[in-house]
């Protein structure tokens, strides 16, 4: 039996990543802006702090797994988009960081999505900017270029970044870090693109090799294994877990 944190873990992956975990015998404390152990809101820096300080309280400065799958769809305002899936995650990993260290084989998934690498972002100011930690002219320039894709996908491709250039601190601390990155998935948020009907009609026109949707509770799975000993050398990885659609997008790139 371990502990683990999770944020977002009120709802859709979250929620079935903190029912995984608890199947599987750990203790979850779970962060989200209602319904959960801490309540914060991770889109500003006094609920960061507060999320952190709460959570490293509830497991006594010991954290054996971390799960940071709180966001938002693109359809909220796209500064508070920008904040939560960005930078609230980004101050969580790094928050916790210590805590992990004293963890038991420690290890840490972050939600990115198959989004992010459905173009190129490669040299985008925006991007710069997050991985800067420039969250005020991140957020300004996203508001004025109001552009939705940027803003959600975007975000997600700067996260898997950031991530990826963690690994050798992480390591060196003993610390597995990976992402995950989803295709679309039963979840409230895709149910709240699915309200409109520009992104619907978006969706259904991706490749679907599987010809369906995944359940939060496959997606919850592949976390496990990231998170357990299966994994235990897998590091600095975002793996897909999107039934094919990457792969029939790019399939010269992996």
């Amino acid at each position: 039996m371990g502990i683990a944190v999770v944020s977002g873990s009120a709802s859709g992956i979250g929620a079935a990543t903190r029912k995984r975990l608890e199947a599987d015998g750990d203790k979850v404390v779970g962060i989200d802006i209602r319904n959960a152990e801490i309540t914060a809101d991770l889109s500003t820096p006094e609920g960061r702090a507060t999320a952190i300080s709460q959570a490293l309280e509830a497991c006594n400065g010991r954290i054996d797994r971390l799960v940071l799958s709180a966001g938002l769809s693109e359809l909220h305002p796209l500064h508070l988009v920008v904040k939560v899936n960005y930078f609230g995650a980004m101050a969580l990993l790094d928050g916790f960081r210590e805590a992990l260290k004293a963890g038991s084989d420690p290890s840490a998934v972050l939600l990115c999505s198959n989004s992010a690498r459905m173009t190129s972002f490669e040299g985008n100011p925006f991007i710069e900017m997050l991985l800067e930690g420039d969250e005020a002219r991140a957020c300004a320039f996203i508001e004025e270029s109001k552009n939705t894709f940027l803003a959600y996908a975007g975000g997600k491709f700067a996260l898997g970044i950031a991530m990826r250039r963690r690994t050798p601190d992480f390591g060196a601390a003993g610390i597995r870090l990976n992402a995950i990155a989803p295709g679309p998935t039963k979840t409230p948020l895709l149910a709240e693109i699915k309200e409109d009907a520009v992104r619907t009609a978006g969706l259904e026109g991706l490749p679907n090799p599987l010809g369906r949707y995944a359940t939060a509770e496959e997606i919850a799975a592949s976390i496990a294994f990231l998170l357990g000993p299966d994994a235990s050398y897998v590091h600095g990885v975002v793996l897909y877990a999107d039934g094919g659609i990457d792969a029939a997008l790019a399939p010269d790139r992996f």
